[in-house]
């Protein structure tokens, strides 16, 4: 599958505050590879709790979850821990390259405030007890998610509105070792 300038090149430049490199993580096992919102976002939060309700059965299939964030990791570790995500790898991409490479594009005004995300919005704030805090990176910023075995994507969920809610075992389903 390609997607965007997606090149095996930029899995191997996106290094993961373990030191370590998305691509050599890729043939140790599969990568379910998260690109959230900025954190004070309602949806990425939502995306955080969806992530660590299924974290053990996501990586219990075999898969590895890396997160890729707009800000400097020990700010990103305080808002990970603050959804149970302790001890997760994840990538600082303050500049969107990576978002970019893999096709996420900047949000317009229907995609990021219209009425379908403003219902969403509200709904998964009650439902998760969350509420939209201070923007940590770049607001108008589209997530996306992508399976990556070997350094070959296998499947993906690229956001059309950034209320849309990805099926993360859905997608982990595609590479699950049995």
């Amino acid at each position: 599958m390609e997607f965007g300038l997606f090149k095996k090149e930029w899995l191997n430049e996106m290094v993961t505050n373990n030191g370590d490199s998305v691509l050599n993580l890729t043939f140790e096992n599969p990568v379910l590879l998260v690109f959230l919102r900025h954190f004070g976002c309602i949806f990425c939060k939502e995306a955080l709790v969806d992530i660590s309700k299924n974290r053990s059965k996501i990586e219990t299939g075999g898969l590895k979850i890396v997160f890729v964030h707009m800000t400097d990791f020990e700010t990103a570790e305080k808002n990970f821990n603050k959804f149970g995500l302790l001890n997760v790898i994840h990538v600082s991409d303050p500049n969107c390259r990576y978002y970019t490479a893999f096709g996420l594009v900047k949000g317009n005004f229907n995609q990021l405030f219209g009425l379908q995300s403003l219902i969403r919005g509200f709904s998964a704030g009650i439902k998760n007890g969350q509420a939209p805090s201070a923007q940590i990176g770049d607001g108008f910023q589209m997530p996306g998610v992508f399976v990556i075995d070997s350094g070959e994507l296998k499947e993906s969920f690229i956001h059309n509105l950034s209320s849309d809610r990805p099926d993360y075992l859905q997608l982990a389903s595609c590479c699950v070792i049995k």
